[in-house]
């Protein structure tokens, strides 16, 4: 492969705003030297989203990955021909639409875990759709796992502040898609001591040779001492008490209205977050468009929109691409780590 990094966008659903902000992101980083991205699904969407935005770029389709950028003005695609000239309406939930966005995902993932292109940058599909074409995945995380052999994987949201310096702030999530009872039941001293390691390892993985990690309170003011909860006293404090024995010198736990701020400004290089609303609320209300997920565990670079496929607005041109070009420039970013990332977790 080239030392220039290829990366492969997949377009996502092609009748929601995949295609358009794919087409968008790659329009405006057409022929720059250091990176190339390469569209991957039907070129039929791709060339609708075009005409959709009204830009004025040319497709070219690929077959290789291998192959240089053509420059300003052109936008690469492998076209994976799932749907023809047939493309289901914008905005609806179609099976076609679904086995398109799948097919993208597998011919990307393959080409990465292939080392032919350096990573893959995913765009938002819609489980109704992915179901309807025969999946049983519950969405894009699962589906990976399957295709690339692993079975424990980990989000980390990246979130770039740029008044100190471009500083990146990593979050990561002690529990996800679960109801904030069943998380806390779910934290105890050995899940929180195993998502603190798994945490400082990812950071020092993607790039951070001597990761400061903090872990956020369940509580408010952090307890309090027991006042308000007794998690940090019998759970948190003795898990992160427990991995700095070993000298990892994890801070916290501190109250979770100040230790994402206190990241941001640069005093930590990332986050534990103990459920899946305390750490989006902070990421996205400080930039929505902007905060990114990738997905850690996976022995190829996964870097992706956080956000869905927004039916209501496909086709009309108005997508906002900022956060598919903030993933594309992750993975641009963590491109350096590739190989680092396949030796750490490719299965054994």
């Amino acid at each position: 492969m080239s030392t220039t990094p290829v990366l492969a966008l997949t377009m996502g659903d092609p009748v929601s705003i995949g295609p358009e902000i794919t087409a968008t992101t790659l329009a405006e980083f057409a022929g720059t030297p250091e990176h190339h991205g390469i569209a991957v699904g039907d070129r039929v969407a791709l060339q609708k989203a075009i005409e959709a935005l009204g830009l004025d770029v040319e497709v070219r389709t690929v077959e290789s990955w291998d192959v240089p950028s053509a420059g300003k003005g052109v936008i690469d695609v492998f076209d994976t021909g799932v749907l023809g000239d047939d493309m289901p309406e914008w905005g609806t939930v179609d099976g076609r639409a679904g086995r398109a966005a799948i097919t993208a995902i597998e011919v990307a993932t393959r080409a990465a875990m292939e080392q032919q292109v350096a990573g893959i940058v995913t765009g938002p599909i819609n489980k109704e759709a992915i179901w309807a074409a025969g999946s049983k995945h519950l969405g894009h995380t699962e589906m990976l796992g399957e295709l690339t052999g692993v079975t424990q994987q980990d989000t980390m949201f990246v979130v770039r502040n740029d008044a100190h310096g471009g500083h990146h702030l990593r979050i990561f999530f002690a529990t996800r898609h679960t109801s904030l009872r069943k998380a806390l039941d779910a934290i105890t001293v050995e899940t929180q001591i195993d998502s603190i390691e798994r945490a400082h390892r990812a950071l020092q993985v993607f790039g951070v040779e001597q990761p400061r990690l903090a872990t956020a309170a369940i509580n408010p003011h952090g307890g309090e001492n027991g006042a308000f909860g007794d998690e940090e006293i019998e759970i948190l404090r003795p898990a992160v008490a427990s991995v700095n024995d070993t000298g990892l010198g994890i801070a916290g736990p501190i109250p979770a209205d100040s230790v994402f701020h206190h990241g941001l400004i640069g005093r930590y290089d990332g986050v534990l977050s103990q459920y899946h609303d305390q750490g989006h609320i902070a990421a996205k209300t400080y930039d929505f468009d902007g905060t990114i997920s990738v997905t850690v565990g996976l022995p190829i670079l996964r870097t992706s929109v956080d956000h869905g496929t927004a039916f209501d607005i496909a086709g009309t041109g108005t997508a906002d691409h900022g956060t598919m070009r903030s993933a594309y420039l992750a993975a641009v970013d963590y491109a350096p780590f590739v190989d680092g990332i396949r030796a750490e977790y490719l299965p054994r």
